[in-house]
Formats: structure tokens, sequence, C-alpha cells
């Protein structure tokens, strides 16, 4: 797929950055798209925990979509905003950059939308702060 211009990276820090390994590809090189979707995840997570207070679980993934190969050796981040909270659920918005190792620019490579809920110590939802209060 042709590089193009590189989009402007998202505000804010990432919520995760990590290097691909081998272990994480195909045997041509090219990073499964389900570790992609892991590492998604996580962050979303962490944006959950830390708006909930606590534990929080994947509820759905909307609109995953993939719009470049990420291979071998790339640095990864991944940066998620919370969009939505309801009375137990929270959506994150998740976006996946890739950045070549001996390279400056970044390129969008992964989008997804992430709805957790809230849980209490059994497992049961459990109400969370309003969007309101985010710093």
């Amino acid at each position: 797929m042709p590089e193009g211009a590189p989009e402007a990276l998202p505000t804010g820090q990432p919520a995760t950055r990590v290097t691909t390994m081998p272990a994480d590809a195909n045997p041509y090189g090219d990073i499964f798209g389900g570790w992609l979707m892991s590492q998604m995840d996580m962050a979303a997570g962490l944006v959950a925990a830390r708006h909930s207070a606590g534990r929080a679980v994947t509820i759905a993934v909307e609109g995953m979509k993939f719009h470049r190969p990420v291979f071998v050796g790339d640095e990864v981040s991944v940066f998620a905003h919370l969009v939505r909270v309801g009375n137990t659920s929270m959506t994150i918005d998740v976006e996946a950059w890739r950045r070549a190792r001996h390279s400056a620019e970044s390129y969008k490579v992964t989008q997804a939308r992430f709805v957790f809920v809230a849980v209490d110590e059994n497992r049961q939802p459990r109400t969370v702060r309003p969007m309101a209060d985010e710093p």
C-alpha cells in the first residue's frame, strides 16, 4: 500500500507504545490483526479502568478498520479517548499508529470504538461517574 502523506497524530500522549516483534507477525513479516486488536483493547482498558476507578470489561468492539499494514520492528502507538459515559458503560475511540524504526513519520493503521462496562468484585455492573468530571 503506498505510504502517501502522513496524517496528523491525535493530540495528547498515547495510552500505550510498543515495538513489534517477530512473534507478533506472520511468515511475511506482517503483524497479526489480532495482536493489534489486543493492543488497542489494552489501551482502551486503561482508560476505562482509570475513569471508572476499578475493574472494567470489554463488551463490544465497533467499526474496526485496518488502514495500513504494520511490520516487524515498527513502533505502534495507541491513542484512546473517552467519548461517552453511560450509567455503567464507557465508550472509547481508539486509533493505532505505526512508525517505522528509523523514520519520523507516523501513519494511522487501525481504528475502532470499544465499549466497556464497569464491574464490581462480583463481576456485576456498577455505576461510573459522568464524563463531565473528567480532568
